[in-house]
């Protein structure tokens, strides 16, 4: 059965974004906007790139259309709403896919991508990117939390499971 893994993963993506802002919520003064070498310019525009992802797939699940036209936008809101929309979003993602069933799971759906070209993923696959993307962006927060210098937290899906985690 398909259906309890994606409700593990939907909790396990939340928790750990949970972790990671918080984290970044904790850190001195300025440290999570400052500038840093990074694709995303600092800690909370690459939080934001999750988030943005994230809404970009909501959509696509929804089968409606988004307002994105890039993969991110040119700025971020500050730390604390950017955490309670993640929050929001990180609900809606357990509620939606609490509702789902093998079949629902399997069903293939069509859209656009950002950057041009057409897609097509079942809603698994598409729950499985928004966990592996938030993860590899994470990674991301994490080696700039060494730049401040911070220890980042662990997030880890095995650390989820043995903690938080009861099926």
């Amino acid at each position: 059965m398909l259906s309890p893994n994606a409700r593990m993963l939907t909790r396990y993506n939340a928790w750990a974004n949970d972790v990671i802002l918080k984290a970044v919520a904790a850190l001195p003064e300025g440290e999570a906007a400052k500038p840093r070498k990074s694709t995303f310019k600092n800690m909370v525009h690459t939080l934001n790139h999750i988030y943005v992802i994230d809404r970009i797939f909501q959509a696509h699940l929804e089968g409606r259309a988004h307002e994105y036209t890039a993969r991110n936008t040119e700025s971020h809101p500050p730390l604390a709403e950017l955490r309670s929309l993640q929050q929001q979003m990180d609900h809606w993602l357990v509620d939606t896919f609490d509702r789902m069933d093998d079949e629902r799971l399997q069903e293939r759906l069509r859209f656009g991508f950002v950057g041009g070209g057409e897609g097509v993923m079942s809603r698994l696959e598409m729950l499985q990117h928004v966990v592996i993307h938030s993860a590899y962006h994470r990674g991301f927060v994490a080696q700039m939390m060494f730049e401040v210098p911070a220890r980042p937290p662990v997030s880890d899906i095995t650390v989820f499971l043995r903690d938080v985690y009861k099926s």
